[in-house]
């Protein structure tokens, strides 16, 4: 038996973990990985004057101190770290001068003032030309309107001074490897590279006058980009000789697209992934983009994936709206675990009151409880009033936007879908999962709940050459990892449900 260790950095929008998954590897095709979570963190972006900020300085710590903690876990397990890689949530950046100094720290993608910046883009080149040139569903958020914003409050003289965009997995694969390279799948989550050729579209971000020598090369998932620095090796506890054996290789750096990778779906089924989270994500994996107008009016987005695939999805709010009033709850002394939560919804009234997710004020963060009350006045509809209410109202809309997205995919997508394989840490929500196999009438299976961290390290481990390719990805996975299998039961309701969401929409 050959054990391999891969550490996996997995930063979400919320909070962020060092996981150490050892591959053990026998005669055949029989490798199975197990993972050891060595360190879990939480996270949260600062508003200061001039914006709202991620701390990245503070997230360096933290991945220090679990690099630590990994190094530590292994020495006692008898096993040297092979590899590490980093995955993070998408669009954010950091521009960085040439001696690796931060020139402009990463904003969050939730700063408000990134909607005027798409404002004024989109009239200068039309939407549908920007979703034809780069597969990218337009929101806010995104990479471009957020480096149209930087350049237009800073103003060249700050601008010039930066040699590099880093998004946030390259920044940090940066300070390991001391190497600047921009991966693949979250460098296709800025909406500035072509969906044909897979560069950067500088015809594009000319015209709109944007830095684009700061734009660096971009590498597929599972690239070596070279052993961890010396003083790097040093701070964590390995000495010359380990420190020069510890690669850093990027995963599918954005972390849906190692979640995807992760999928343990059976062959020659036709399969929907939800990545559930902060942000919920639900698609198809795709040999190539899918580039139609109906793919454009449905707000889909084409994402770069592992192994030349394309993850065909659509951006749905998320748990995002019951972190935000879980958090409401603690500023007005009600202090709730995730699953205090879940248990009051599961005892409240079904479909009392039903939200439009896409109604802007709920993605911006803040007093999420009285946005809720506030919508469902103007919508003449129940203010939600107990803790239950407003968990119930936010995980039943959450189930209905499930809904009505898949709906939507089998269209544009010209398939059905027969199950639905549920990956990351919302799969912990049993209320979640068997609202989603109700409202899609569908079979939701669920599992691995660490599906980013498995998939990042089994990139790495392919891009080192131990594991062959993403079909032995996913067979790995299967023989690790449990998943638990949800009927749909209860799915009566949900068609009346669907039918006054697309009322409130005006549909």
């Amino acid at each position: 038996m050959i054990r391999t260790a891969h550490v996996a950095i997995d930063l979400g929008a919320e909070s962020g973990r060092v996981v150490v998954g050892v591959l053990e590897r026998g005669s055949g095709d029989n490798g199975v990985l197990r993972a050891h979570e060595v360190h879990r963190f939480e996270h949260r972006p600062t508003r200061l004057p001039s914006g709202l900020f991620w701390d990245i300085d503070a997230l360096w710590r933290e991945i220090v101190y679990g690099l630590r903690a990994g190094v530590r876990w292994s020495a006692a397990e008898g096993l040297g770290l092979v590899s590490v890689g980093v995955d993070a949530w998408g669009v954010d950046f950091a521009l960085v001068d040439e001696g690796g100094e931060i020139v402009v720290p990463p904003h969050c993608y939730r700063d408000e003032r990134h909607d005027a910046a798409m404002a004024r883009t989109l009239a200068a080149i039309p939407e549908a030309e920007i979703f034809a040139r780069t597969g990218v569903r337009t929101m806010s958020i995104n990479s471009l309107y957020q480096l149209v914003a930087r350049v237009g409050e800073l103003g060249n003289a700050v601008i010039d001074r930066a040699a590099s965009l880093l998004f946030i997995p390259d920044y940090f694969h940066f300070r390991l490897s001391g190497v600047r390279k921009n991966e693949a799948s979250i460098a296709s989550t800025s909406q500035m590279v072509d969906r044909s050729s897979g560069a950067w579209t500088g015809e594009m971000l000319g015209k709109l006058e944007l830095p684009v020598q700061v734009l660096g090369e971009i590498v597929r998932p599972g690239t070596v980009l070279g052993a961890v620095r010396a003083e790097i090796a040093r701070e964590i506890g390995l000495d010359a000789a380990a420190g020069a054996k510890f690669m850093v290789v990027v995963p599918g750096s954005h972390d849906t697209a190692s979640a995807v990778a992760a999928v343990p779906a059976a062959a020659g089924t036709s399969w929907a992934y939800l990545s559930s989270g902060t942000w919920s994500l639900l698609g198809i994996e795709l040999d190539r983009p899918c580039i139609t107008e109906a793919a454009r009016l449905g707000e889909f987005t084409n994402e770069v994936g592992v192994s030349g695939t394309t993850r065909f999805h659509k951006n749905i709010v998320g748990l995002w709206v019951v972190q935000e009033c879980r958090r409401d709850f603690e500023r007005l002394g009600q202090v709730f675990s995730y699953a205090d939560l879940t248990g009051v919804a599961a005892s409240a009234r079904p479909f009392r009151t039903v939200l439009d997710l896409d109604h802007q004020p709920f993605l911006m963060p803040g007093e999420m409880l009285e946005k809720i009350r506030t919508f469902a006045r103007e919508t003449e509809q129940p203010e939600p009033r107990t803790p239950g209410e407003f968990i119930r109202c936010c995980l039943e809309s959450l189930a209905l936007s499930y809904r009505t997205t898949l709906g939507a995919l089998e269209r544009v997508a010209g398939r059905r879908i027969e199950v639905i394989h549920v990956v990351g840490g919302g799969g912990k929500n049993r209320l979640l999962n068997q609202m989603t196999a109700d409202a899609c009438a569908r079979p939701v299976l669920v599992g691995p709940l660490e599906a980013t961290a498995v998939g990042n390290g089994l990139v790495q481990a392919m891009g080192l050459g131990l594991v062959k390719d993403l079909a032995e990805v996913r067979r790995v996975v299967a023989r690790s990892s449990a998943v638990e299998r949800f009927e749909p039961e209860k799915t009566d309701r949900w068609g009346e449900a669907e039918s006054r969401l697309a009322g409130l929409r005006g549909e």
